[in-house]
């Protein structure tokens, strides 16, 4: 009888957790590829309701990613602009009508807004999302394209110049002073935070960040996954072989490494200004990631936890307030580099 019973007690043990680590293989490649959400006719009609009642006037924007990918997009211009523009990243398995809220009252601030579907996500090509590994890239090509348009910056001589010439943040800070009114900033919500972050900190012509529900890095993130949403202590305990082969089979098939994607990583690489926000009742990425986002950031950072909130809800929940503290924000970053451009 007390055999049997160590028996039980040995696959009780080891058996979640050998169907945790199954589970982490076979749900590797989704990982990689979410769900599309494609850009259909009645989106795009929602999209132009939205951009009638703020006045922005949108037009398709495509870009040739590094690795050959295109990306494609909306830039979309204020009815009285201001000469600066927001960058916008959705989150997974959304597309650019994602972010469309967040694009009305910028418009109407006098932001320009430039809103692309990241790659593996609706229009946009490409067959694996890497969260920040690759489109950290795709951002500097896009980046490259806006300063490139003359009906979006007519720029002097070496001013904003090219990611090639573009080597550090203070050959950014000097190439803005003979144009103090054009500046770039970003904004994103979970993974497009996260994207925002990591871009962010490759490319220094990203002047501030605003990141809702971002993740701290991939692996603390699949620690929440592993855990069912419910404890990050159990994903990392009880159903960790979840996480370790999930990632394991990610850094396969993308060629990446899952330390490096890391939002936690990038604010510590560089000092830009930060406002994180995050949601009380975040069970997709609790507020924790935010947390040590803002733990590890060396430049100028503010933190506003939404009560109530639930995962990037914090616009829908506090719209009044989430538009003060961004668009704040933004003029407050704005003045600053033109006074150190002086």
């Amino acid at each position: 009888m007390r055999r049997r019973l160590i028996r039980i007690a040995f696959i009780l043990v080891l058996f979640p957790p050998s169907l945790a680590a199954l589970a982490g293989w076979l749900v590797g490649p989704a990982y990689l590829r979410p769900i599309r959400r494609e850009l259909t006719a009645d989106l795009i009609r929602e999209a132009d309701a939205s951009f009638g009642v703020s006045g922005g006037h949108r037009e398709d924007f495509n870009v040739r990613a590094p690795d050959g990918v295109m990306l494609r997009g909306w830039k979309v211009s204020a009815p009285q602009p201001n000469g600066s523009w927001v960058l916008l990243f959705h989150g997974v398995a959304d597309n650019r009508i994602g972010v469309i809220g967040q694009s009305e009252f910028l418009l109407r601030a006098g932001y320009g807004v430039v809103m692309m579907d990241a790659r593996a996500h609706g229009s946009s090509e490409g067959s694996m999302a890497t969260y920040g590994w690759l489109e950290r890239n795709d951002t500097r090509a896009v980046i490259d394209a806006l300063v490139s348009d003359p009906s979006v910056y007519r720029a002097k001589p070496n001013t904003l110049a090219p990611s090639s010439s573009v080597n550090s943040s203070t050959s950014f800070t000097s190439s803005i002073s003979s144009t103090s009114a054009f500046h770039l900033f970003a904004l994103g919500e979970s993974m497009g935070a996260g994207i925002a972050l990591q871009s962010a900190a490759a490319e220094p012509r990203i002047g501030a960040v605003v990141a809702e529900a971002s993740f701290a890095s991939l692996r603390e993130a699949s620690y929440d996954y592993a855990g069912l949403r419910w404890s990050p202590l159990l994903g990392k305990t009880f159903f960790a072989p979840f996480s370790w082969t999930l990632l394991y089979r990610g850094e396969s098939l993308a060629g990446f490494h899952a330390a490096e994607v890391s939002p936690e990583k990038s604010v510590a690489a560089r000092a830009f200004p930060l406002l994180l926000i995050c949601d009380e009742k975040d069970v997709a990425l609790p507020c924790r990631h935010t947390q040590s986002i803002y733990a590890a950031a060396r430049g100028p950072k503010q933190l506003w936890v939404v009560p109530g909130a639930f995962h990037t809800a914090a616009l829908g929940f506090q719209p009044a307030e989430f538009r003060r503290r961004v668009l704040a924000f933004f003029a407050s970053v704005a003045s600053a580099q033109n006074s150190n451009s002086r």
